[in-house]
């Protein structure tokens, strides 16, 4: 059966790849990163895994996916397959980038659907009034599907299935009929939340509303630089890591995405476009609201100590409670704002995660649009399940080591060797360059084929002791383990 889907416009696609780079990631990880690896200094090593290993991931599997897609081909195995057709090596490979995006959007849906009950809760002002661990604790009774929180029955559950329902009746309309207008409408308002928040932020003044701090306070203490880190190795590894996780390569979704652009459509511009719109989400807006806000009225230390949990603990436990110092009607402003932001940021990213499994779907087996939609929302139910169910057993957070972290890493390099070595550089740089409305540097054919290849092998060789330690330890609830094979035996 032909595969007829196609985008309406440039605009629509650039935002939809910006959507598919945006997540949550940029909003509740890139601030605690930098403040765990040197602050401001965390920023160079940053940048310089943009430019050595992102930009040109980005390019490649842009690439990758244009040229698949004028053969005819949707999802990983094929495109990898197109790229070296007498080796069927590659398209086993290339089932990393289903079962991958199978794996992540299976505990990406439940986190996301976090977003929509807490949105709602905002709305309801349930956290008026509460004092700062009652809205803490509310967190760890709504993970608890047991507990029920506003006498709604397993809360969770009800939330993750309105999630999935939506993520699977969007990609049920098709690229330009759902993706696409989904993209063009969250990205903007996303945009939007995130400028009224960083300046609610920014312009925090102390002794305002129980405030200690300004505002600038936070600013200037997560970019105040500490140079003596520049040279750990672990900061490069987190710098490398926040790479992949921002900008979603090494999943397939991206040659998926571009496998529907036509052949003569530029894809050197349009990478960069929608590179450049996650890094300006991330390191303006994302840098600008939560560690502000939270050092505003915790102070430098108290934050710092939260930090070393992640950012869900502040993003979800913290943020809610500081909203209410301002008063009813602008706590109900912010949490619409800054849920509503991680609402679209994380569907934006989830649907791109359907893509692949649905081009997998109709290629090979010819199924219609819908079905293959509705298909994918019924995987995911099933594979999330236990996310939900066991959250507090760590099954979440197995899910997002194996899948959102291992996988990714593994993929892309094999990925960058099929494209730069197999394929060879000098076909791969026509495919990069063909149509390009900018002129590509020349110094990125280098970087592409050496540079990168050693980039991301390092970040997987770093990595290894990890995975080890994470293969051989005992004493976890038995969901851990169970989760723990069924991963291993999906990329097995």
């Amino acid at each position: 059966m032909a595969n007829t889907e196609s985008w309406g416009s440039r605009v629509g696609l650039i935002l939809a790849m910006a959507g598919n780079a945006v997540g949550l990631g940029n909003f509740l990880r890139f601030p605690v990163q930098a403040i765990q690896n040197g602050g401001g200094a965390f920023i160079i090593p940053y940048l310089v895994c943009f430019l050595l290993m992102g930009i040109p991931l980005l390019w490649v599997e842009w690439s990758m996916g244009r040229f698949g897609g004028r053969k005819g081909n949707h999802s990983t195995p094929f495109i990898l397959h197109e790229m070296d057709p007498k080796r069927a090596l590659w398209k086993y490979i290339g089932v990393f980038g289903i079962f991958t995006n199978i794996a992540v959007a299976a505990y990406y849906c439940y986190l996301e659907s976090w977003t929509l009950s807490y949105l709602w809760h905002s709305i309801a002002g349930t956290f008026n009034g509460q004092t700062a661990d009652q809205v803490a604790g509310f967190f760890g009774n709504y993970v608890d599907i047991n507990t029920s929180t506003t006498g709604i029955p397993f809360e969770p559950i009800v939330f993750w299935i309105i999630c999935l329902l939506l993520n699977t009746w969007i990609l049920a309309k098709g690229l330009s009929g759902g993706v696409e207008k989904v993209a063009k409408v969250g990205m903007p308002l996303l945009i939007l939340f995130g400028i009224f928040l960083a300046i609610m932020a920014v312009t925090l003044k102390s002794g305002e509303h129980g405030a200690v701090n300004d505002g600038t306070v936070g600013l200037n203490f997560l970019w105040t630089p500490d140079y003596s880190s520049i040279w750990t190795a672990k900061v490069w590894l987190a710098a490398a890591g926040q790479i992949f996780f921002t900008l979603s390569v090494g999943m397939g979704s991206i040659q998926c995405y571009a496998s529907y652009v036509k052949k003569k459509d530029d894809i050197a511009l349009n990478a960069m476009s929608a590179g450049w719109m996650n890094e300006f989400v991330e390191v303006v807006l994302g840098a600008s609201i939560i560690i502000p806000i939270s050092i505003g009225y915790l102070g430098i230390d108290r934050v710092v100590e939260m930090t070393q949990s992640g950012g869900l603990g502040l993003g979800f436990k913290t943020l809610p409670y500081l909203f209410t110092q301002w008063g009813p009607t602008l706590a109900m402003i912010a949490g619409v704002c800054w849920f509503g932001l991680l609402f679209f940021a994380g569907i934006t990213s989830s649907l791109a995660m359907g893509t692949p499994v649905m081009g997998f779907l109709k290629d090979e087996f010819g199924w219609k649009h819908k079905n293959a939609a509705w298909f994918f929302g019924l995987i995911i139910l099933v594979l999330g399940l236990p996310t939900v169910l066991y959250f507090n057993e760590g099954v979440f957070d197995e899910y997002d080591y194996w899948a959102g972290t291992v996988g990714l890493v593994v993929f892309a390099l094999f990925e960058i060797i099929l494209f730069a070595w197999v394929f060879g550089m000098d076909k791969g740089w026509k495919e990069i360059t063909a149509g390009a409305d900018i002129k590509v540097p020349t110094i990125f054919r280098f970087i592409i084929k050496y540079v990168t290849p050693l980039f991301i092998g390092g970040v997987f060789v770093a990595s290894l002791p990890g995975i080890l330690e994470k293969i051989t330890s005992t004493g976890l609830p038995w969901q851990v383990h169970a989760a723990r094979v069924l991963l291993l035996l999906m990329f097995a």
